[in-house]
Order: C-alpha cells, then structure tokens, then sequence
C-alpha cells in the first residue's frame, strides 16, 4: 500500500479522532496534517505487525499531546476579541447544546485511559478490538473501561440535573 492510499483511506479518521480530542476543527486540521508527515517520514518503521489506522491515531494523539504541551506556554495570555466572542455565541445556545458543553468539559477533565477510549469509541467510531490493540490491552479492557467512563459521564449529568433542579 503506497503512503498516497494511506492518506486518503485514514485522513478522515484521524481528522475525527484529532476532532474529538482537541474539540477544534482548524487545530485538528493542523494536527491531522502533522501526523502525517511524521508518519510519511517513518513509514519505513511500520512494520506491519498492527493495524495502520492504530499506528496513525498513535502518533496523532502523540502529536495532539505534544502540542497541548508547547500552548501551556501561552496559557498566561488574554483571550482574543475572537474567541471572546464565540464564547459568548457559545452561551446563547439552546440546552442540549450546553448539555453536550458540559459532557466535554467533563471529558476533557476526566482522566486517561477513560477520556481517551470514550474518545475513541464514541468519536473515532473505533470498535472495541482497535481500541485495545491501541493500548496494547484486550477488547475486553477497552470495552470495560469504555462502560466506566460512560458511567462516570451519567453520574456527572444526573448531578448536574440534581443541581439545577435545586436553584
């Protein structure tokens, strides 16, 4: 399989699992297109003993976090007039919309391996056996670590229901 075909077979899988992790279309667009120049500069590594679209999403989540790490840097700055205002368009939005707000708030704290093979399952659309080959674990772990993290997510919806019924 020649690295053009791997390209246009995979992009838009880790385009959506960027998506899921960074909850930003440009920043995943950016780091989808990272991944792959690095994995075109070590294709000759892939040994072909996992699936590729695990290797991708391997480098692109190492590529996601690596980048997380550098914008600490900036975490200090003001917001720009520009994200100013698309959180205050963000505030405007009907419930379900703020309800999914609060779901990936809740993810994005919640902790790895949980975030990230919810991520996976729900947003990458990975079956289980991918998610654990992923991980170097069994499609068993995946499965129970997907169904702990959605517990944890209802657990925080219902509180957070319990709490606005209170005011």
């Amino acid at each position: 399989m020649d690295f053009d075909s791997i390209y246009r077979s995979y992009f838009r899988d880790v385009f959506l699992y960027l998506r899921a992790l960074s909850a930003n279309e440009d920043i995943a667009e950016e780091m989808t297109q990272e991944t792959f120049v690095k994995a075109l500069k070590s294709i000759d590594k892939f040994d072909g003993s996992k699936d590729i679209r695990a290797w991708l999403f391997t480098i692109a989540r190492n590529t996601y976090y690596t980048w997380c790490r550098r914008q600490k840097i900036y975490a200090g700055e003001e917001m720009t007039e520009d994200a100013a205002m698309v959180q205050s368009d963000f505030t405007e939005r009907f419930a379900d919309e703020e309800s999914a707000f609060l779901i990936h708030q809740f993810l994005h704290n919640m902790e790895d391996p949980y975030k990230e093979v919810f991520h996976l399952r729900v947003f990458g659309e990975l079956p289980f056996e991918k998610i654990g080959l992923l991980f170097g674990k069994s499609s068993g772990w995946a499965r129970v670590t997907f169904y702990r993290a959605k517990k944890r997510i209802l657990e925080y919806m219902e509180a957070m229901e319990n709490e606005r019924d209170q005011l």
